[in-house]
């Protein structure tokens, strides 16, 4: 407490008001009473004119409470106090009504010794003489703020590393585009550590910890003066830098972390040597800092791809972001069976008859239009979609072709091709599913084609090999799609059970104009002879295609030279007026 001599004038007017037990504006015992049981620093403000505060009453710990904040804002005389300043403002409002929270924070002081106080006011029931009355508290919340920073700081900062972590990145981010000017913009950066699962797994949690601490001092290394650097995942962390000459900068910040990288880290006496992927998202204005650095992850999942650092790119966003909304409303169309399956035609060249359908599937979404295969299919095969779109084909088409044999109460000279995806044939039983779709259907094997492409036996030739044989067990045909454009070994030909070749669209299309192309075509032609295949030729569109390639002896085709894919009901009028 200070001395008399330098106490403010407030505190010694309270002071001799506590020695003389009565002073000309207490109201008397009652409320000294009152006051002095309650367990904080009060007073009771009375307002005896316009503009006219004060103090009624009031116990030791409010003179101690004034003593202790040396506010100036607390001054006042003995016939009135608080004529200006925030305090006097706050009872004001809080009297005319215009202010009710009633409560006000200041804190006095700089750096250690700064102590922080809350005003908070009451309404009290009217004095003797008529006058509006408050309790007026002071508060010492000085313990409290400092718990509250102490708190705060370590919710904002790891464990582990001592680094900031993804909170306070996001509000360095965020005051870093509020300070943003012309000549000084700035960019993220997330660093993702490559391939640390497997060393967590295989040299135990503790050297992993040991590993993301020296990883996080390294790349202390290659940060700037003022840039700032964060854990913002389990392996990843994230860079503000900034930017003096645009994406330029963000480019050698990256390559500065790819530098001091390139060191082996030593851990428990064994050198290893930890990759990285960077990605670069560059700061717009008025830019939300989590968009942001969802933007950096984004390219992360890009250099990861590509092994380089790489910079985000909106348009591959919103590819991606269209790829998922893709998958999610694929997921409803297929339980609410809003696709259709269409059938094209495949054409005899030698007697023009149709041989058969290739089922196609085929999506009309109700917003969107029609969506193309090229589209749907990859995102259906990257979400395991895929099963589910194939079962459903695979029984449609049988069934499809089982209800035309009804309708023409005949057995049809035809069979139905459906096209199997590499993810099915690695992930699925394939045998089972087929087999349960000609008892479902009373089809026999002979009536269905199964296609694969070629890239999906390459990657799995092994797999490939049972799952064909299993096919032929069944009776069913089997053709190797797409062919001459997976890179696919002869010994596959030879050693699987393939009965037809179906020589790409690339090379059919450019016979007319490329020798090459008719050599490619002619040699494939010759291949199948040899093996004792037959060949069918995709994206046949003009009258000399389909007359060049019944020449060179090519069994069947398909192309909009003959039909487009169609309806079900479509396809089997298209049967019908081929018969004729």
């Amino acid at each position: 407490m200070q001395a008399a001599a330098t106490r403010p004038a407030a505190i010694q007017r309270l002071r001799r008001s506590d020695r003389l037990n009565a002073t000309p504006h207490l109201r008397g015992d009652d409320d000294t009473c009152l006051l002095d049981a309650l367990p904080i620093a009060a007073a009771i403000i009375e307002r005896s004119g316009k503009n006219c505060l004060r103090v009624a009453a009031h116990n030791s710990r409010f003179v101690d409470a004034v003593d202790k904040s040396n506010c100036t804002a607390l001054d006042w005389n003995e016939a009135e106090c608080l004529k200006t300043g925030p305090i006097a403002g706050l009872l004001q409002g809080f009297f005319d009504g215009s202010d009710t929270t009633g409560e006000l924070d200041f804190k006095q002081g700089e750096g250690v010794s700064t102590t922080f106080f809350r005003i908070k006011l009451a309404p009290l029931p009217k004095s003797d003489a008529g006058r509006v009355r408050c309790l007026l508290s002071v508060v010492d919340r000085t313990v409290e703020v400092q718990a509250e920073r102490t708190l705060r700081a370590e919710m904002l900062r790891d464990s582990l590393t001592g680094l900031p972590n993804r909170l306070a990145f996001s509000e360095a981010v965020e005051t870093a585009g509020e300070a943003a000017t012309e000549d000084l913009q700035h960019a993220v950066l997330v660093v993702d550590m490559l391939r640390f699962s497997r060393i967590n797994e295989s040299m135990g949690s503790l050297a992993g910890d040991e590993l993301l601490i020296t990883f996080a001092r390294r790349l202390i290394l290659a940060l700037r003066a003022g840039d700032v650097l964060a854990r913002t995942g389990g392996n990843e962390f994230g860079i503000l830098v900034s930017l003096r000459r645009g994406v330029e900068d963000a480019l050698k910040a990256a390559e500065r972390i790819q530098q001091v990288m390139a060191t082996p880290f030593k851990l428990s006496e064994l050198e290893i040597r930890v990759e990285c992927a960077i990605g670069v998202a560059l700061m717009h204005t008025g830019q939300d800092a989590e968009e942001l650095f969802r933007n950096a992850q984004f390219a992360v999942k890009q250099a990861k791809a590509v092994g380089r650092p790489q910079v985000y790119e909106p348009r591959q966003a919103t590819e991606a972001r269209r790829r998922f909304s893709i998958e999610t409303e694929l997921r409803r169309a297929l339980d609410k069976d809003q696709l259709k399956l269409f059938y094209q035609p495949l054409i005899n060249l030698k007697s023009g008859k149709v041989a058969g359908f290739e089922a196609l599937a085929r999506w009309n979404h109700e917003d969107r239009g029609e969506i193309s295969p090229t589209e749907f299919i990859p995102v259906a095969e990257e979400s395991g979609l895929i099963l589910h779109l194939g079962r459903w084909a695979m029984d449609r088409a049988t069934r499809t072709l089982a209800d035309w044999d009804k309708r023409t109460k005949q057995k049809l000279p035809l069979y139905v091709g459906v096209n199997l995806s590499a993810i099915q044939v690695a992930r699925d039983d394939i045998a089972g599913m087929v087999e349960g779709a000609l008892k479902s259907s009373g089809l026999t094997g002979d009536r269905l084609t199964l296609e694969l492409t070629e890239s999906a036996i390459v990657q799995d030739p092994i797999r490939a090999t049972r799952v064909f044989d299993s096919l032929k067990a069944l009776d069913t045909t089997v053709a190797m799609d797409d062919f001459g454009t997976g890179y696919s070994s002869l010994a596959y030909l030879q050693r699987l059970p393939i009965d037809v070749l179906k020589i790409d669209k690339s090379f059919v299309s450019g016979m007319m104009v490329d020798p090459d192309a008719v050599a490619i075509v002619r040699a494939v032609l010759s291949l199948a002879e040899a093996l004792g295949m037959s060949t069918t030729a995709e994206g046949i569109e003009t009258v000399e295609l389909a007359t060049t390639l019944a020449t060179l002896g090519c069994a069947s085709g398909q192309g909009f030279y003959f039909a487009k894919p169609l309806e079900a009901d479509e396809a089997l009028d298209y049967w019908k007026s081929r018969r004729r």
